[in-house]
């Protein structure tokens, strides 16, 4: 995952918003609400997504273990399953949160 994705402070975000952030296809992002369960993003009226700052950072971590691990989409499944097998959601939120510390740090300085 790219520890230097900067996500905007705001609630929610569009598809076209998420596609530009995480670099990548709109359809890539709906074509992997389907494969991985863990990805869901807000439905809106009239089938609009909103994705929330856990779905951008599920996102990145789909994308890392696809692309920069080299993992199938079985692979990546397979690889979720068993970290969160292993971690809780306060260890997803305790990393994203050691993230924000250290930026605030590194402004600090």
């Amino acid at each position: 995952m790219s520890n230097n994705l900067q996500i905007p402070d705001k609630k929610y975000f569009s598809i076209s918003e998420v596609s530009k952030l995480c670099d990548l296809k709109t359809h890539t992002l709906r074509f992997w609400e389907k494969e991985f369960k863990e990805l869901t993003p807000v439905t809106r009226k009239g089938g609009r997504r909103s994705y929330q700052r856990e779905d951008i950072i599920l996102i990145n971590k789909i994308k890392a273990l696809l692309q920069n691990d080299g993992l199938t989409i079985a692979g990546a499944k397979k690889n979720m399953l068993t970290q969160s097998k292993h971690s809780t959601s306060k260890d997803f939120v305790t990393d994203e949160i050691v993230g924000d510390l250290e930026k605030i740090l590194a402004e600090l300085n």
